[in-house]
C-alpha cells in the first residue's frame, strides 16, 4: 500500500475542519459542550455513560497505537483499561482530564498513523498476529464512528429528560 492510501486513512481518522465524511462529529468534537452530570448519566442500568465511552474510545486509541509504535510506550493511565472505572458523582474537573486524554490518545494515535510505514499495513502485526496493521488501523475508524453514534444519541436522550 502506498503513502497515499495511508493518508487517505488518516484523513479520515482526523477530517479536516473537524467534519467527519458521514456529516457526524468526531469523537473529541462530539464532546464539545457536554458537562460532567450530562457524560455521567446512564439512559438505564447497565448501559455505558458517554463519560464510559470516552475512556473506552480512548483505551482503543492506545492499543492500536501500541501495536504502530516502534517502542514501548506507557501503560493506559486509567483502569480498569477497557472500560476505566468512573467518579461516582459527576465532576467537572475529572470530566476535563478525561476529555485531554481522549484529545491526547488521539493525536498520539494520529502521529502514530502519519508517521508508520506504508509497506507493512498488509503485515500482520505481531503481537495481534490475527489482524494486520491497516486491520488495526481501520479498525480503530470504525470503533470511533460507532461510539460516536452512541454519544450523540445520548446527548439527545439527555436533552429529552
Amino acid at each position: 500500500m502506498s503513502r497515499d492510501t495511508l493518508e487517505l486513512i488518516a484523513r479520515t481518522l482526523e477530517p479536516p475542519r473537524g467534519g467527519a465524511w458521514h456529516g457526524g462529529a468526531t469523537p473529541v468534537g462530539a464532546l464539545r459542550g457536554v458537562k460532567a452530570a450530562e457524560a455521567r448519566w446512564v439512559p438505564a442500568p447497565k448501559r455505558h455513560s458517554i463519560w464510559a465511552l470516552t475512556l473506552h474510545i480512548a483505551y482503543w486509541k492506545y492499543a492500536v497505537r501500541r501495536h504502530l509504535e516502534p517502542v514501548e510506550i506507557p501503560r493506559f493511565p486509567r483502569s480498569p483499561s477497557n472500560w476505566p472505572a468512573l467518579p461516582s458523582v459527576p465532576d467537572e474537573a475529572a470530566w476535563k482530564a478525561d476529555r485531554a486524554l481522549l484529545a491526547l490518545e488521539h493525536a498520539e494515535l494520529m502521529r502514530a498513523v502519519r508517521g508508520f510505514d506504508p509497506a507493512k499495513l498488509k503485515r500482520r502485526a505481531p503481537r495481534k498476529r490475527r489482524w494486520t496493521y491497516g486491520e488495526l488501523i481501520i479498525g480503530v475508524l470504525a470503533h470511533d464512528v460507532y461510539h460516536t453514534g452512541q454519544i450523540q444519541l445520548l446527548k439527545r436522550l439527555w436533552s429529552e429528560e
